[in-house]
């Protein structure tokens, strides 16, 4: 099968202004995804909030995942001084799942995060997201305990970050 690798050396990961029409374009289809798969729907004013001004330097960064300049996922990290980095709004397109797209991005934010000095990385997810826990899961994510009060989670996650992190 030709389109995997060629699909994977044509993709592009770069932080954005969480404002950027493709950032824009990425959220809306997240938050399209999660109120189509979630048992109750999503509403984001219902969610912990991840404001713009939180996701871009220096308290944050938001990437794009692009392939030849379309938008396929999307990727931001809060960061908090010494507390652990949250990983928010973590989504990669259907029609490229399968390709390691989001095993990159994932990839992509951790170093970033390690690069920022920190040493944790920590996200909550929704049951109904079993393709995302699982590969968390697979990235070496531990299940820990509620660490927010986030109404749509039903999972969250942390991981140690180390020498992996830095040539992710």
């Amino acid at each position: 099968m030709v389109e995997k690798p060629l699909t994977a050396a044509l993709l592009e990961i770069d932080a954005v202004d969480p404002t950027h029409s493709d950032a824009k374009h990425c959220l809306r289809e997240y938050f399209a995804e999660l109120d189509r798969r979630f048992d109750t729907g999503f509403d984001s004013a219902d969610s912990l909030p991840a404001d713009p001004d939180e996701m871009r330097p220096p308290a944050g960064v938001f990437l794009i995942a692009t392939v030849r300049g379309d938008p396929i996922g999307c990727g931001a990290l809060k960061f908090h001084g010494d507390e652990p980095t949250e990983l928010k709004r973590m989504w990669v397109a259907p029609t490229a799942r399968g390709l390691g797209v989001g095993r990159r991005l994932l990839g992509e934010l951790e170093r970033r995060a390690f690069e920022h000095g920190s040493n944790t990385v920590r996200l909550e997810t929704n049951r109904a997201l079993t393709e995302a826990i699982a590969m968390y899961r697979a990235a070496g994510y531990r299940e820990v305990g509620a660490f927010n009060d986030e109404l749509y989670a039903d999972h969250w996650f942390e991981k140690h970050l180390g020498e992996t992190a830095h040539s992710a």
